[in-house]
């Protein structure tokens, strides 16, 4: 039996990291976290957030110079994810969507179809959505019923994709339909660039959700939308193949949005356990909550540990890297759900209203264990790569 070790060089922060997750840490605490609670209970996705995004560049990050972008790095993403997230997890969604829904250009479009759509991504005038899901093909992508037909110079939609991030203020949909009824059934999809104000797009409905209720997910209709062939995306056929790629890369964003849930849940936590008085001291003194408090600043340095490598893996693009960003995408989602729930817990009664922010932290915690990937898919995209 043969042994092999992975010697790669771990990640590191350089200066221009730190002083970017800095800058980007004050804008949060600033500006996002006094509107984090109202975000929540008016379930209404917060344009003026984008706004404040978009004024400082937030969203050039997943995005490459040529194109707008700042050039700086799967690390740096996931870094500004977290830092968001830490206090309000939906508009932490709108960057790991801008990541997710642009992907697909990046990695597989055409060079005309880059410069007609990535610098209005990353500038944040226009958003993007992925539209993989429907509402019999989730985990499944291959059990999809949506259709293009050849017509003309073109191609015609028709179909209905559901639970989709951005729905409704997206500009740019990147949506998979199936395209052939023959040969193998994973190269029978093609990914299309849809404006979201093609004639016979529609928002059917919005979900009522328990968390990321800022973050509208909702069901694009698509009836009889014409599609020109230089929005293919790759080329026909292709399309399952570039969902593939792009969530092994993209799920990073979550499992940075479940870190960043999970450190200012501890945050909370510590700090509250620190003021609360019970039996005639702060309850941070009693060893009950001490050994939840350290548990959980534990478990969510080993997350980081584990995000930040693959996203350094998936930087250099090293072979094997959707492994890592599966398990990291996986411990770093159950790291979230552990976390909040006992943060719930050292808070007592006062965690169970929504005075306070550790339910909605919870509540926002359970869908990263959902979303991009059940965490069961993760666990079969890791037992398939040690195979």
């Amino acid at each position: 039996m043969t042994i092999t070790v992975d010697e790669t060089p771990l990640y590191g922060l350089t200066e221009s990291h730190i002083d970017l997750r800095d800058a980007i840490r004050l804008i949060v605490t600033e500006r996002v976290m006094p509107r984090a609670a109202q975000i929540d209970a008016d379930s209404e996705f917060p344009d003026d957030i984008r706004r404040l995004f978009a004024e400082h560049d937030l969203f050039r990050l997943p995005f490459s110079e040529e194109f707008g972008g700042t050039g700086t790095g799967e690390l740096m993403l996931c870094i500004a994810i977290e830092e968001i997230a830490k206090a309000c997890a939906s508009s932490a969604l709108m960057l790991a969507v801008q990541d997710l829904g642009s992907l697909p250009i990046r990695l597989a479009g055409s060079d005309e179809l880059k410069r007609r759509f990535l610098p209005g991504l990353a500038s944040g005038e226009s958003l993007a959505a992925f539209a993989l899901s429907e509402p019999d093909a989730g985990s499944d992508p291959l059990a999809m019923r949506m259709r293009a037909r050849r017509d003309g110079d073109g191609w015609v939609l028709n179909g209905a994709k559901n639970w989709i991030t951005n729905a409704g203020v997206a500009g740019l949909y990147v949506v998979f339909a199936v395209t052939g009824d023959t040969g193998r059934a994973t190269d029978r999809i093609t990914a299309f660039a849809v404006p979201g104000d093609a004639p016979g797009l529609s928002i059917s409905r919005l979900e009522h959700k328990m968390g990321m209720r800022g973050s509208p997910t909702g069901q694009p209709v698509f009836d009889d939308v014409r599609v020109p062939d230089e929005n293919v995306i790759g080329a026909p056929g292709e399309g399952f193949k570039i969902a593939m790629r792009t969530l092994d890369r993209s799920r990073l964003g979550i499992a940075a949005q479940a870190l960043g849930i999970a450190q200012g849940a501890t945050d909370y936590a510590v700090a509250y356990a620190r003021e609360r008085v019970a039996f005639g001291k702060p309850i941070n003194q009693l060893q009950g909550i001490q050994f939840k408090l350290a548990d959980m600043e534990t478990k969510t340095a080993a997350a980081r540990e584990l995000l930040y490598r693959a996203a350094a893996k998936a930087e250099r693009d090293e072979p094997g890297y959707g492994k890592h960003s599966a398990m990291a995408k996986l411990f770093c989602s159950d790291v979230a759900m552990e976390v909040t729930v006992e943060a719930v817990q050292v808070l007592g009664g006062y965690g169970y209203v929504s005075d306070y922010p550790i339910e909605r932290m919870m509540r926002d915690a359970k869908l990263t264990q959902i979303y991009e990937g059940t965490n069961e898919i993760q666990r079969v995209v890791i037992a398939r790569a040690l195979q």
